[in-house]
């Protein structure tokens, strides 16, 4: 389909940022004219004075908060359609312009930490620095890896560079993948990457063989340009993880969000504890699916029939409304406003980037991206990709816009909580004993991917890291090997390991964000602890996960999470999210006996 078909009030309303492309081109030559040679002499050498430091950090700000819009606008129409080569060029300019300004303030984090301490400690004590204090502190924290003014200022140059490699892996993904025609109910029809999940999650045995072999065999045909792609990646995270002096890629990457390696360590001590738990569901699913042999491509099949949930997005996003009442009239209200005021892109079209996701800076409303099909999964992603717009909206609400902007390692809690809570609304209130086992099914398969299968990326990561870290180069066969032997102990042996699993490493986008992955499986933790205390506890639990998204990133992340009651220092939570998993497995398999 292309765009020009689909109903205006399906598609994001981008002239809430700039009403229309020339809007977006004024105000990129302005701020172009304005900053990109800025004369910083007024603030160079004078940081230590209070006054000269508050003004510099207010000049960022308001930079920052005019780059930001013209960044996604061209992001979010790039992403419409890739094959636009305007937004391309627009995507591609703003990137540039952001490396140019931004490099000129990369001066005031080497001047700070060259501070003496006790003038630093008093800043950050100082009432007037309170929309900073927490970024002075990790100024305070981060001396040991911030290089000379000129170094900083070099590597910012480098910058729009080093971020290229995840934008080539796009192209390859969305425009240049080549995806066959393959059978569908008799017909051969267009594969696309919206497509794909629909035949495995609902087609016949020999669709998804051939549905993935076909899938599998358009990402081998790039495997050669995906590897180095990817190489050049790693690569960058070690390139940078050297320079600033970090024990290792993972460590400069939790370093970086302020996040302890107590919380890494416990979440891979739960996992790994738990894979007998795991083997034990794989292999009751290809009993109960009645399956001879159980392929990696059946691993999405309903294990119960005539349960799937599809209706129209209208009524989907009316039941996601229904379901998250638990969190109150008000925040229903805002879903509503969402859907009514233009937030959400709701069609796949040729040309659309895949996926889904939530996007927005601080003086815009969120923007949310989907590519709806009707299941049951894109009804839980609607509510997934809200929870993220949501816990945006209230963020910068409540936060200065210095503090709004919360980590990766917060962004998967909220939209997972949706998800849960959506779906113990639908097992309540249903006495269909069918629709009861596939909505324990479908959260099995919620933690499994969530949980599980994004720490087995983690894993995968930390493993091709720690080979370049060592100079091993990364081969396509190095990395299908690696990937194939832990795909190996996390399925089990109830489950036949197909040789095109080996290659899923290549098509993963999140990979381009590294040690991005881990944090679903946090977030999944961490949200069925809190939705738990929701329904027990009622409004005070309500009251303390608001506080929680409307903290932004004022702090440690670890901190904020502790608000909603959840401390990921301990390993109370993992185990409580296995024993959710356990007790998910041992309900259904009562349903299968009854």
């Amino acid at each position: 389909m292309e765009r020009t078909e689909i109903a205006e009030n399906l598609k994001w309303k981008t002239s809430d940022i700039f009403a229309c492309d020339e809007a977006w081109e004024e105000e990129y030559a302005a701020v172009e004219k304005e900053y990109s040679n800025y004369d910083f002499t007024p603030y160079k050498g004078k940081l230590s004075d209070k006054q000269t430091l508050l003004a510099c950090f207010g000049l960022n700000d308001k930079v920052s908060r005019r780059i930001e819009k013209l960044y996604l606008y061209a992001h979010l129409l790039h992403d419409q359609d890739v094959r636009v080569s305007k937004y391309t060029s627009m995507n591609a300019k703003v990137g540039a312009l952001i490396s140019k300004i931004f490099a000129q303030f990369s001066f005031v984090e080497p001047e700070l930490t060259k501070l003496d301490d006790a003038l630093l400690q008093s800043f950050i004590v100082d009432p007037d620095f309170a929309a900073y204090e927490y970024k002075l502190r990790q100024i305070s924290k981060s001396k040991a890896h911030v290089l000379s003014e000129a170094e900083e200022k070099l590597l910012t140059l480098g910058g729009d560079v080093m971020r290229e490699f995840r934008g080539v892996f796009s192209m390859l993904d969305n425009a240049n993948l080549n995806l066959p025609k393959a059978s569908y109910n008799g017909e051969e029809v267009q594969m696309s990457h919206g497509m794909y999940g629909v035949i495995l999650h609902g087609g016949n045995a020999a669709e998804r063989k051939e549905w993935f072999e076909k899938y599998y065999g358009a990402y081998i045909n790039l495997i050669d340009a995906i590897t180095q792609t990817y190489y050049a990646n790693v690569k960058k995270d070690v390139f940078y993880k050297t320079v600033r002096n970090h024990e290792s890629c993972l460590a400069m990457a939790l370093d970086g969000e302020d996040v302890t390696p107590k919380v890494y360590e416990n979440l891979i001590k739960a996992v790994q504890n738990a894979l007998p738990v795991m083997h034990d569901y794989i292999r009751l699913r290809k009993e109960v699916a009645g399956l001879e042999e159980q392929h990696m491509y059946d691993i999405y099949v309903p294990l119960v029939n005539d349960a799937e949930i599809k209706m129209p997005f209208e009524k989907a996003y009316d039941l996601v409304v229904e379901g998250l009442a638990p969190l109150g009239k008000d925040y229903q209200e805002l879903l509503r406003k969402a859907r009514r005021e233009g937030w959400i892109d709701v069609c796949e079209n040729a040309g659309k980037r895949s996926g889904a996701y939530s996007s927005g800076v601080y003086d815009t409303h969120p923007y949310v991206l989907l590519n709806y099909q009707e299941t049951t999964n894109d009804i839980f992603t609607v509510a997934h990709e809200m929870g993220h717009a949501l816990h945006s909206y209230k963020s910068n609400g409540n936060q200065p816009y210095a503090k709004a902007d919360y980590t990766i390692f917060l962004a998967e809690i909220a939209s997972t909580v949706n998800e849960v809570l959506l779906l113990k609304y639908l097992y309540k209130n249903t006495d269909d004993k069918n629709l009861k086992k596939y909505l324990l099914n479908y959260y099995m398969d919620m933690i499994r991917a969530t949980l599980f299968r994004q720490t087995q990326f983690a894993q995968f990561e930390q493993i091709a890291h720690a080979k370049a870290e060592a100079g091993e180069p990364l081969t396509k066969d190095t990395l299908c090997a690696a990937y194939y032997e832990l795909n190996k102990a996390y399925y089990g042996d109830g489950i036949i390991h197909d040789s095109q699993i080996a290659y899923e490493w290549a098509r993963i986008p999140h990979f381009y964000t590294s040690f991005y992955v881990y944090k679903y499986a946090t977030g999944i933790t961490s949200a069925i602890s809190i939705v738990k205390r929701i329904l027990a506890e009622g409004e005070s639990a309500v009251k303390d996960y608001f506080e929680f998204l409307s903290s932004g990133g004022c702090t440690d992340p670890v901190s904020i999470l502790q608000k909603a009651g959840v401390d990921l220092t301990t390993e109370a939570p993992f185990e409580a999210a296995m024993q959710e998993f356990k007790d998910t497995l041992e309900a259904f398999k009562e349903l299968c006996q009854e």
